[in-house]
């Protein structure tokens, strides 16, 4: 029989309920019920305890488990309507773990599948297992960071003056959706100073083929997300732009050199932003360094300077520093890296 290729990481979670005396737990969220078992389901719900694993869903999607997935036990989902306590043969449920960020109607009903039950929140176990990216997983991040430096070559030689900033979104969005599974987030691009603005929405401003271009931009593909931000430099740049981006792009490459296992994510974050203190740019850097990226493009580990989290070989995560000078100039210069036992490979190859 076909092998969950998650199933090391089911067995952690598995384990975890263990350590916290659990008797099972309830996931419903599609990313969390893709990360322990590969399937991608818009109806269903794990349900793990110590020694089994049933996968609720409705009939609709039974044939596409069974393909997919013939290692999974299935069960039907109206079983979990909250009209009377679920029952498992062979189980007692005293002590439930669930998922803190289900919507409130959702807890409701989780009461009324189990009554005598105390509900525990388990969202942060399974956040940290997949924070560390299993190999089928780093092979599918990779293919879309590939991706996303191709369309980014395609896409960027196609830009002309006279183009709006709107323009040239769409224009990545097109190949997105042509070439991959569309975008992972919404496409930034800004011109000129409205890259002042770190999360600026593309609108009608003009590119006069001189001014500077900032691109963030991240392609989907097999459901994992790529995320990497570039920038047109254009040809005669103030000499402060020029001083920004020289010093961004250094606070990018060293924390780069610097991501292993063993360091702290505060560690790291540090890097780049005492760096940028030193230069007098430290207070235009007002986000974190960086975040994790699978399934969802802002994932764990966050990257920030008050984490404690440890990098591990297997993490995923972007590194991008930048400088926001409102009224100016913006510049964010970020690379997606996967961390390794002596340092990270850098995944996106477009460049700089």
């Amino acid at each position: 029989m076909k092998k969950n290729p998650f199933d090391a990481r089911l067995k952690a979670f598995a384990d975890a309920l263990e350590k916290n005396s659990l008797d099972a737990a309830v996931v419903f969220s599609q990313h969390n019920i893709r990360a322990l078992t590969g399937v991608d389901c818009d109806n269903a719900c794990l349900l793990v305890t110590r020694k089994q694993i049933l996968f609720y869903t409705d009939f609709r999607y039974v044939p596409a488990v069974e393909r997919l997935a013939p290692y999974l036990v299935i069960a039907d989902i109206a079983k979990l309507s909250g009209k009377k306590p679920l029952s498992v043969r062979g189980l007692k449920f005293s002590k439930v773990g669930y998922e803190a960020s289900v919507p409130h109607s959702l807890y409701l009903r989780l009461e009324k599948i189990f009554p005598k039950a105390e509900l525990v929140d388990i969202e942060g176990d399974l956040i940290a297992l997949r924070a560390v990216k299993t190999e089928s997983e780093i092979a599918a991040i990779k293919a879309a960071a590939r991706l996303n430096d191709r369309i980014w070559a395609e896409a960027s030689s196609q830009f002309a003056p006279g183009m709006t900033e709107r323009d040239m979104a769409r224009k990545i969005k097109r190949l997105m959706i042509d070439y991959g599974d569309g975008e992972a987030f919404e496409t930034i691009v800004c011109i000129g100073e409205n890259a002042a603005e770190c999360h600026h929405v593309p609108d009608d401003t003009l590119w006069d083929g001189l001014k500077p271009i900032l691109v963030d931009m991240g392609v989907k593909l097999g459901g994992y997300a790529s995320d990497m931000t570039r920038n047109i430099v254009g040809p005669r740049p103030s000499k402060l732009y020029r001083k920004v981006y020289d010093l961004v792009r250094e606070a990018n490459e060293r924390a780069i050199a610097a991501a292993k296992s063993g360091i702290t994510a505060a560690k790291l974050d540090a890097v780049a932003r005492n760096f940028l203190s030193k230069n007098s740019f430290g207070k235009a850097f007002g986000h974190s360094l960086g975040h994790g990226v699978g399934l969802e493009v802002h994932e764990a580990p966050g990257v920030s300077k008050k984490s404690k989290t440890v990098l591990k070989p297997g993490m995923v995560i972007t590194i991008e520093p930048g400088v926001y000078l409102l009224g100016n100039l913006g510049v964010r210069v970020e690379d997606l890296v996967l961390i390794t036992e002596d340092g990270c490979e850098v995944l996106s190859s477009s460049a700089k």
